[in-house]
């Protein structure tokens, strides 16, 4: 009941991340109180009419997906090298510490490899 100094009940308003029809909580939306669902759905039936060549072009645009392929790319570039100084090891040049191009190192591998395989024949 409402007494003398008050007018209306003291409820504090509703909070709209709270409200069900807004996405649900802000646990939801990682804490930070946006209503990420009705912007997705929108953006799912936006993503309908467009061809799977141009969904994949736009999920690839995202930054995130950048990072992650530079990441991967640079693991990759990194254990390509490694293979090659492996490779290069195993190779016998004049001087023995001579700098190789990649293309130098696979050509002198195969001209080894034909050495061994002509040694082992005779």
């Amino acid at each position: 009941m409402l007494n003398s100094e008050q007018t209306e009940l003291e409820v504090p308003p509703p909070r709209p991340e709270a409200d069900p029809a807004f996405g649900g909580g802000a646990e939801d939306s990682g804490g930070l109180g946006l209503c990420p669902q009705p912007r997705e759905e929108a953006g799912k039936k936006e993503l309908q009419h467009l061809s799977r060549e141009e969904r994949r072009r736009r999920r690839r645009a995202t930054a995130k997906y950048r990072t992650a392929h530079a990441t991967r790319e640079r693991i990759r570039v990194e254990a390509f090298n490694l293979a090659f100084a492996e490779l290069r090891k195993l190779l016998p040049t004049l001087p023995p510490d001579k700098k190789l191009s990649k293309i130098e190192i696979l050509r002198l591998a195969i001209c080894y490899i034909s050495y061994l395989n002509h040694v082992l024949d005779v």
